[in-house]
Formats: C-alpha cells, structure tokens, sequence
C-alpha cells in the first residue's frame, strides 16, 4: 500500500512511521507524512498538509485530530482516496460529514483500532444481554496529555451495551447525590502518567459481579490496528467500516 500518514507529527503518526519501518514490509510505503494540526515539530522542522500531497496513494491513515475532519473529508473526497480515521472526540457535525463522505467513499472509522478492543465490546454486549438486570459501569484510563473525556473506546463500549439495552442511559461521571438510574451506564475516567489504556466493564446484579478488561501494553498495537484496517478498505466499495467488520461481529 501506498500510505499517506496524516498527523504524522503527532505520537500516534510518529508510532505509525516506526512500526511501517520496522516491518520492511515490501508492499507498504509511506508516500507522504502531513499534519494539518501540528504544522511545525520540536525541531522547527515544518510540515506540510494534505492539499499539498498530488501524489498517488491508495489510503490516508488520520491521527491527527478530529478537528481536521473537514478537510481530511475534502481532501480524500476530491482524489477518491479511502481514509482510516483513527481520531476521536468528533462533534455531531463532524460525524455528519464522515457519514456524507462514505456514500462516496470506504472510510473506517473506530475509537479504537486494537483486535482486542473490539473482543471486549463485543464480550460486553453478550454480557449485558446475559445479565439484563446488572448495573454496568465503565471505568476508562488514560495518560495525563489526552484531550478526550469519556474515552472514545469507553463511548463505543457503551454504544455495543446499548445495542441491547434499548432504553439505556450513558452518564458520564457522577457530580451530585442522588441514587443511582437502574438502566444507567455509567462512565468514568482516570488520567495520571504515561498509562496507554485501560477499559473495566462491571456488571453487578447484586449476588454477583462479572468484570471485563482490557489493558494496552504500549501504543504499537494501535499503529498496527490501523495498518490492518488500511489492508482491510482498500478496494472495497463506498461505505462506513468499522473493527467489527475486520473481527465479524455483528
């Protein structure tokens, strides 16, 4: 493949170039490394953006920031390019125009692109289903630098509960007294350190406790989840994937 790295001055798009290098996969290249978002490095080194790429390439992997929504849609949209979206924290009109572009266009979009991420939401569903009467809580943490709260893995954790919980109610964090919502699933988010990610889904029906986790190692996994989702859009008709179709969930 040939890969545009957008937010390739970030240290998610850093962690990408380095895995690419690193596997001397013959059939992966890096033709372009931009970042709308961080233009100039700790170096001074200046990076270009996506408009100034004219190059072919088969796929843009975006880890820069879902403020670039606009243009990494304008941009994929006019050359025809499938796009891995690999950001979170997008807003209601971003998603609309992520949603537009894949009528056009495959883009993968997912709040987390780890194999394993993906096992635990779906493990989460089952269990919810299984325990129709549990409290659900979700417990997220993350390094002290990110942005994001809730967690978009946290969020889409809640979403895969919600598939089976129709009337459920997603609280982020608790501010005042009052007891807690029977049918509420509740988020809650930790930041200290360097930690790469840890994602607790707890059901509790009172007689009994069920815990689901997930830990992250280091954040290489993550790079390799999007080469895999890249692997995975290319040539496949216009439309929105996601990890559950990589994985064959439903």
């Amino acid at each position: 493949m040939d890969i545009i790295i957008s937010g390739a001055n970030g240290r998610m798009g850093r962690m990408l170039a380095e895995t690419i290098a690193a596997a001397r996969d013959a059939d992966d290249h890096i033709v372009a490394h931009v970042d709308p978002t961080l233009l100039e490095d700790r170096n001074g080194r200046t990076w270009p953006t996506l408009d100034g790429f004219t190059g072919h390439a088969d796929v843009v992997i975006d880890f820069s920031s879902h403020a670039a929504t606009e243009s990494l849609m304008n941009y994929c949209l006019a050359r025809g390019i499938p796009v891995v979206i690999a950001t979170t924290g997008q807003t209601e009109s971003e998603l609309a125009l992520i949603h537009q572009a894949a009528r056009r266009i495959p883009i993968f979009l997912s709040a987390n692109l780890s194999l394993g991420v993906a096992l635990l939401a779906d493990l989460a569903r089952r269990a919810a289903s299984f325990l129709p009467d549990a409290d659900i809580e979700i417990v997220e943490t993350h390094h002290n630098q990110k942005v994001d709260v809730p967690s978009g893995t946290a969020l889409m954790l809640a979403e895969s509960i919600r598939t089976v919980r129709k009337d459920a109610q997603v609280l982020v964090g608790r501010h005042e007294n009052g007891k807690r919502s029977p049918r509420e699933i509740g988020i809650h988010s930790l930041r200290y350190g360097n930690e790469v990610g840890t994602h607790e889904v707890i059901l509790s029906t009172g007689s009994e406790t069920v815990t689901l986790k997930h830990e992250a190692g280091d954040r290489s996994l993550f790079a390799r989840g999007a080469l895999t989702a890249a692997a995975f859009l290319v040539g496949k008709a216009p439309g929105l994937y996601a990890m559950r179709d990589i994985v064959g969930g439903e």
